[in-house]
């Protein structure tokens, strides 16, 4: 048996025991009622046709602080993201991980605020100190952008990125 076809043999044996494993276990299975529509994975059916298989996808459409439209959306492969340090993503990731931080973003975001002075105003922040040094965070991972006179904007490119960081938390 040459390598193909090993590798094919292997393969097929592994479908066959997990077909065996889905079958065997009837809770597993969506109720008949609950099985998707059609369309329901219309993203996943647009990478498939675009030969992007093992690719992830997202993107998005927003209003921007100012009520305008931010559209954005990227494609990477699944291996390219694996294959990569993954340490490099702490810095932007490490900026979300405080409950002011979010907060300040939700509101400059929102434009409710744009300037540490107005964040001053908002419960719950802290000191004026600790405000600039969220907001010194947010900016160096990449969350938000100084803009002239010292007020804050989420940048364009950032707003559905941390929209979908939203959605993938915020359970079922």
């Amino acid at each position: 048996m040459d390598p193909t076809d090993e590798v094919l043999a292997d393969l097929q044996e592994r479908v066959r025991r997990l077909e065996a494993r889905l079958g065997a276990d009837e809770g597993a299975r969506p109720a008949p009622d609950a099985e998707p529509s059609a369309g329901t994975f219309w993203l996943l059916e647009a990478l498939r046709a675009q030969g992007l298989a093992g690719a992830v996808a997202f993107g998005g459409t927003a209003a921007d602080a100012e009520g305008g439209p931010v559209s954005w959306q990227i494609t990477r492969s699944a291996e390219d993201l694996t294959g990569t340090d993954w340490a490099v993503s702490v810095p932007a990731l490490a900026a979300l991980g405080h409950p002011s931080r979010m907060q300040i973003l939700q509101l400059v975001a929102t434009g409710r605020a744009r300037t540490a002075a107005e964040l001053a105003h908002a419960e719950g922040l802290g000191t004026t100190g600790q405000i600039y040094h969220h907001l010194r965070q947010l900016v160096a991972g990449g969350w938000l952008r100084v803009t002239t006179r010292g007020q804050h904007q989420v940048p364009a490119e950032r707003l559905v990125p941390l929209l979908v960081v939203l959605a993938a938390t915020a359970g079922p």
